[in-house]
């Protein structure tokens, strides 16, 4: 499985911007997709994630991004966004796309253990 992140960049504090993350290699139907981030001296963080079954999709996002956010999937190019909006400066980070297996449990999003495969990240950041 192969992930490549794309669309970062540097961007003004309430402006938008939107990540790609192409996924080859692997079983669309049953697959979790998630965006970690991670800024200087923190913990690599779960921002949110999709989790596909055959019988459908479970979008997680972490509660304090909720509102501002989405995450969506394009089935037909095998490749996941990350809409964010009303971006802030503690926004700026380095953005991961991972994938591994699906899951129902809410929690494990943010688990990157959950998760065999990482991209490149790509970078973000938002100025004041």
């Amino acid at each position: 499985v192969q992930l490549q992140a794309s669309g970062g960049g540097l961007v003004q504090a309430g402006r938008s911007l939107r990540l790609s993350c192409v996924v080859s290699g692997s079983n669309w139907d049953r697959i979790s997709i998630g965006w970690f981030r991670q800024s200087p001296g923190r913990e690599r963080e779960g921002v949110s994630c999709i989790s596909s079954f055959r019988s459908g999709d479970h979008t997680f996002t972490a509660d304090h991004l909720k509102g501002r956010f989405t995450f969506s999937r394009d089935n037909a190019k095998n490749t996941v966004h990350l809409q964010m909006d009303s971006l802030k400066p503690e926004d700026t980070a380095v953005y991961y796309c991972a994938a591994g297996g699906p899951f129902y449990i809410s929690t494990y999003f943010r688990e990157r253990s959950r998760y065999a495969y990482w991209g490149r990240g790509t970078l973000v950041t938002v100025s004041s």
